[in-house]
């Protein structure tokens, strides 16, 4: 069973940077299609920058030219680089598997708490 820890969230002020990590113990990461997630106050749960096994990532428009997923296969673990970041970014966010269907999606780990301050 596949057990997803996130973390590297917390509190900043509108333009700073933060770096969300993800570590999936059980599991190497390095040939599958990763995704980070995040989930505003209130609302549902979507996927925002994804990578495929290959190393080509594709980001969702809000985030797109801030945000930056990458790996490190030598820690096995994912990554969240985000810059500028806004305080439409506040949210809970989560790693997981892309490209596959809800019912192959591993169990959600606790996720990593973003907050941005105007």
């Amino acid at each position: 069973q596949v057990q997803l820890v996130e973390s590297g969230g917390g509190l900043v002020q509108a333009g700073e940077s933060l770096t969300l990590s993800c570590e999936a113990s059980g599991r190497v990461l390095n040939n599958t299609a990763m995704g980070w997630y995040r989930e505003p106050s209130g609302k549902k749960r979507v996927l925002i920058a994804n990578i495929r096994a290959g190393g080509s990532a594709s980001y969702a428009a809000s985030v797109k030219g801030r945000f930056t997923i990458y790996r490190d296969n030598d820690q096995n673990k994912l990554y969240l680089q985000m810059n500028r970041l806004k305080p439409e970014d506040t949210a809970v966010y989560y790693c997981n598997r892309a490209f596959v269907l809800d019912r192959e999606l591993w169990d959600w780990g606790q996720g990593t708490r973003v907050t941005v301050s105007a």
